[in-house]
């Protein structure tokens, strides 16, 4: 067996394997060990994204809740102010109105008054006319005299 070829060809294989299945073993382990740390730094940075990824997902839903109940807010708030000028205006209408009605009064008391004064003149128009003819055709002149005399001494009372 030691002087075959076929043994020294074996031993010489298996040694040359030794050598270089160790360089070539520590090769590939060190591959491998590089990769493996690749790929678990690749899944802490992974990790890390999908938590920061968490994270802004729950800032934003929070945000979005927020926003939200400030819409709900302001749509309170509107339609608070909303029933506020519904209100005002009901009560400016109401005011409004009123006005108008007493303006209308006045103008109806003023046409009335106006209608009155006519009346009272277009009265001591006609009485005036009515005394002129009766003074100018039944009486004399004598009492005619006596009724302006009389007439113009109660001026001065009529005055004041």
């Amino acid at each position: 067996m030691f002087y075959t070829a076929e043994f020294w060809v074996l031993v010489s294989f298996v040694i040359f394997v030794a050598l270089v299945g160790r360089k070539v073993w520590a090769m590939g382990t060190g591959m491998l060990d590089s990769r493996a740390e690749r790929i678990r730094q690749e899944l802490d940075e992974a990790q890390r994204l999908r938590e920061d990824a968490q994270s802004t997902l729950a800032t934003y839903q929070r945000k979005q809740r927020d926003a939200l109940k400030d819409a709900e807010e302001i749509v309170a708030r509107a339609r608070e102010e909303a029933e506020r000028l519904r209100k005002q205006a009901e009560a400016d209408l109401e005011a409004s109105l009123k006005r108008r009605e007493q303006q209308a009064m006045d103008r109806i008391a003023q046409a009335e008054a106006t209608a009155l004064a006519e009346v009272r003149n277009l009265t001591v128009d006609l009485a005036v006319a009515a005394s002129r003819r009766l003074l100018t055709e039944g009486m004399d002149e004598a009492r005619q005299q006596a009724l302006v005399d009389q007439a113009i001494a109660d001026l001065p009372k009529a005055l004041h």
